[in-house]
């Protein structure tokens, strides 16, 4: 049986930038991946954009991902623009009166994957199961034993659950999570337009229908569409100069003619929180721990700090030559996430069920939560804040 430290389940981003993290604190670090390597290096297009903030970016350098990351694939977010039906009233934010240059960034999903695969590379330390699936942790007092589909056992003295908000590492350590399945589905498609975004975002809730507008390079842009599942289904039967016909319906031709540029693709609308962040030896990050609905743009942002907190916490143990899996090690890291996490996850749920619902009494108290929301200034630099990841003052 082979030991490490730290063992990660899940060599996405989140688990791979933990990885990445731990490479100077000289611990012997595991990943197990469902996926083989080839995929991992050479990770295909998904259709999603990614908006990150000032922060993730930092945690993104620090790691030395963002310069693997081709600049011309990158997209700066200078506004944002969030509109309820034909509403006159919107809410709106721009990098101008926050005093910074962009919001953040918008930066393919895919792109990202590769940028952690490519920085994991050759470190020192670090072992890689790939094509394994884990079907059982067994508990033990100094350490956790991970059994592997082909009988391999790897021991830790952490073990971490990285592999999706339908974590089946979480459902193993015994830990359940809060879940609220919206009843929708999300398409994301690149399209070519006339007219030009000015780099401005669009999160446009309609009646029946959600749409938002992330602007990518050039004129191009990536069209989010939310709708029951037989909605969806609908507009991926369409061939492309249909599709392209119905988004620019739906946008009313403020962007002009809209053409699809890429493939279609459809997410299920899934919001998970953990009931518990740690255990005996366990924890968990990323998606695995908080799984947000996209609304606000934080899902992969939360993913990252959580790696980021958790790496913080090892580390100082490592350093003082403490036990990396003590419960008070992963107590600090749970509150810390918590703390910086449940606020917003609520909020967010509460937004996307009250923006998705078309009875009456919920479009008058839509109307008036933008309106109330547009001429606040403390709540509109509380939601910058979020966006740059700097304090509201």
């Amino acid at each position: 049986m082979r030991v490490f430290d730290v063992l990660v389940v899940g060599a996405g981003p989140v688990g791979l930038c933990l990885a990445r993290g731990l490479a100077d604190t000289g611990l012997a670090v595991a990943l197990v991946e469902l996926q083989p390597a080839a995929a991992l290096a050479g990770p295909a297009f998904d259709g999603r954009e990614i908006a990150l903030t000032h922060a993730s970016r930092q945690i993104l350098q620090a790691q030395g991902l963002w310069a693997r990351i081709d600049p011309a694939q990158v997209s700066p977010l200078r506004s944002a623009r969030v509109m309820n039906g034909a509403s006159p009233f919107a809410l709106g934010f721009s990098a101008g009166a926050e005093n910074v240059e962009e919001l953040g960034w918008l930066v393919p999903n895919h792109l990202i994957r590769r940028a952690a695969w490519e920085a994991v590379q050759g470190q020192s330390g670090l072992a890689l199961f790939d094509g394994a699936r884990v079907t059982a942790i067994e508990g033990g007092g100094a350490s956790n034993t991970v059994v592997l589909d082909d009988g391999r056992r790897l021991s830790a003295r952490l073990v971490v659950a990285a592999d999706s908000r339908f974590s089946a590492t979480r459902r193993m350590m015994g830990i359940g999570a809060q879940m609220r399945d919206f009843g929708k589905s999300m398409l994301v498609c690149r399209m070519r337009h006339e007219r030009p975004h000015h780099h401005a975002a669009w999160e446009w809730f309609g009646y029946g229908r959600t749409q938002a507008m992330l602007p990518l390079p050039g004129d191009h842009c990536s069209a989010v569409i939310t709708l029951p599942p037989q909605g969806i289904q609908a507009l991926m039967a369409m061939d492309d100069a249909d599709f392209g016909e119905a988004v620019t319906g739906f946008f009313e031709q403020r962007l002009g003619r809209m053409q699809p540029v890429g493939s279609r693709h459809v997410y299920p609308l899934v919001g998970v929180y953990a009931h518990r962040f740690a255990g005996p030896r366990y924890a968990l990050a990323g998606d695995a721990a908080v799984g947000m609905h996209p609304v606000t743009a934080h899902g992969f942002n939360f993913g990252l700090q959580s790696q980021q907190r958790l790496v913080k916490e090892i580390a100082t143990a490592a350093a003082r030559g403490g036990d990396i899996g003590a419960a008070g090690v992963l107590a600090r890291y749970e509150r810390g996430h918590r703390l910086a996490t449940r606020p917003l996850y609520e909020a967010t749920n509460a937004v996307a069920t009250l923006y998705n619902d078309n009875r009456l009494p919920a479009r008058v108290l839509r109307n008036a939560a933008l309106r109330v929301a547009h001429g606040v200034t403390p709540f509109r630099k509380m939601i910058a804040a979020h966006l740059t990841q700097r304090p509201a003052t």
